[in-house]
Parts: C-alpha cells; structure tokens; sequence
C-alpha cells in the first residue's frame, strides 16, 4: 500500500523526536517542499498518496535532518520576520531571536532612518527586512565574507530592495566612509573555547566566522562600540544582537566608549536578546 502524507507525517514526527526541538513544524516543512504543498493543502490532504519519488526525497530529507542538519540547510531559505531568505553553508542561519533586533530597531526609529549600515549581514536578513519595512531609507552592508555578500546581494534582489544597498567587504567599519542614522550588527558572540560545544545543528552548519566573537565572546562589540560615533549622524542609534547573559558585559563595552544604554529587546524565550545604544 502507497505511504499517504498522514502516515508519513506521523511516522517522521515520532523518529525527529530523538534530534529535534521542534519535530512537527520540521516534518511538516519538509513534507510540504517534497510535495509541493502549501500548509492549507498539507492539512486537507492527509490521505493523499506519496509517489515513490516523493517518498524517496522524503527519506533522504529526514535522513539529513535526523543527521541534525537543520532544516532551512536542507531546504535552502529561511523565514525571517514575514520574509524568505536563501541560505547556504557561507552564512549563518538566520533565527527568530534575530527578529527582536528588528524589531527593536523599528520601534525605536521614528521617523525612520535615512542610512543604515548593517556589519556582517550574511544572509542579510536584517538589512534587508530594515530597507523593505522603510522604503525611503538606503542601506550599506558590510561583511569579511564574499560569498555571504554574495548571498546578501541575492536576498536583496529577490526582496525588491537591491537598488538601496551597496555591500562593501572588509572588517567592520574598515571600507566604510560617511555617517549613518542606525547601525546595526548580529555580530560573532560566542566566546572561543564554547563553540566546539554548541549544539550540532550549529557547530557543523553554521560557518565558525560567524560564532567565534573571541576569548570572551565581546571582540566585535568592542570594535563597534569604540569607532561608532565617527560613524553616525547626531542622535543616531546602534541596535546590537547579544548571546544570553551577555547584557551588562555589552552594555559595559559601550558605556566606556561614551555610549548611554536606550532600550533592549526580549526575543520569544524572554532573553535579553537586542540592546540599543546612542552617544551620550
């Protein structure tokens, strides 16, 4: 008898229970991109039959999600705030807690800012997401990484926000010239000798340049906060993504460049995950 999406969905939730945080959302994804289907159709076609290729795809799909690769690697995009991303192995996965940055960052910003400049934009969700929500604003993305410039140039082109971002590769500020009204950054937080001990899903797809933030996990922050305000209009802001538990040590690292502490953000979980800054 034909393997039916129900019974396949059911039997794939029970063996991802062993790997995965989230089995039925990760099941359910990859059911859905073997057969094509949007969740509606998922949901009303439970006894629909698998063809053998299906079924096939199907396997070797929960095979290398079993194998703790995450599903977005498997699939090739991720969703961030409301929007599609390609990913591939050159960038880091973009994650629901990096939302809270967004988020934080349009609250905050009335009215909205003209430049904007996003150090290590990877996928460039962030930029991306900021320049589509504000139609009116330009956007500099800068990253070490060719081919993540690559893949930020790729999302902004597919997202309609291409002709508003000019990616620079280098260092941080090192080929940035002129002031911005925001500047944000998901930069590398992970303090070195943690990262061998991450959870696989990140240790063996995420690239280590984007986890490796020094001995303490702060080498980035450092250099951010200490070169910002040559970088910003009066006023402006810098919106930073932090690891949990890293608040007073961030706020610390701007507080002794002259930075005063505006507003942080919690992301889903209720960790102190975003945190504002402005020159004093």
């Amino acid at each position: 008898m034909a393997e039916t999406l129900g019974r396949a969905y059911a039997t794939a939730r029970k063996r991802l229970r062993a790997t995965s945080a989230s089995p039925d959302l990760d099941a359910r994804l990859l059911l859905q991109h073997v057969t094509g289907l949007d969740h509606a159709g998922f949901v009303l076609e439970t006894e629909r039959a698998l063809s053998a290729g299906e079924a096939d795809q199907f396997e070797r799909f929960l095979l290398r999600r079993l194998n703790h690769e995450p599903v977005s690697r498997i699939l090739g995009w991720r969703e961030f705030y409301g929007r599609r991303f390609a990913v591939t192995p050159d960038v880091l996965d973009p994650r629901a807690d990096t939302e809270s940055l967004v988020e934080l960052a349009l609250t905050l910003c009335t009215p909205p800012p003209k430049r904007i400049l996003d150090i290590g934009s990877g996928s460039g969700a962030i930029i991306v997401s900021l320049l589509a929500e504000w139609p009116g604003a330009r956007g500099v993305a800068v990253d070490i990484s060719t081919a993540a410039l690559e893949m930020t140039q790729r999302n902004a082109a597919a997202l309609g926000v291409a002709s508003r971002l000019t990616c620079l590769e280098g260092s941080i500020f090192a080929p940035v010239s002129g002031r911005f009204d925001l500047i944000v950054s998901n930069p590398p937080y992970i303090p070195a000798a943690d990262v061998e001990a991450l959870a696989p899903d990140v240790r063996a797809y995420d690239p280590h340049l984007a986890l490796d933030g020094g001995t303490d996990g702060l080498s980035a922050y450092r250099i951010i906060a200490a070169g910002a305000a040559a970088h910003l209009e009066a006023r402006g802001l810098v919106v930073v993504e932090i690891g949990c538990g890293q608040q007073g040590d961030v706020k610390a690292v701007f507080s002794a460049s002259g930075m005063s502490f505006v507003k942080s953000k919690h992301d889903l979980a209720g960790v102190e995950r975003a945190l504002a800054f402005v020159c004093a």
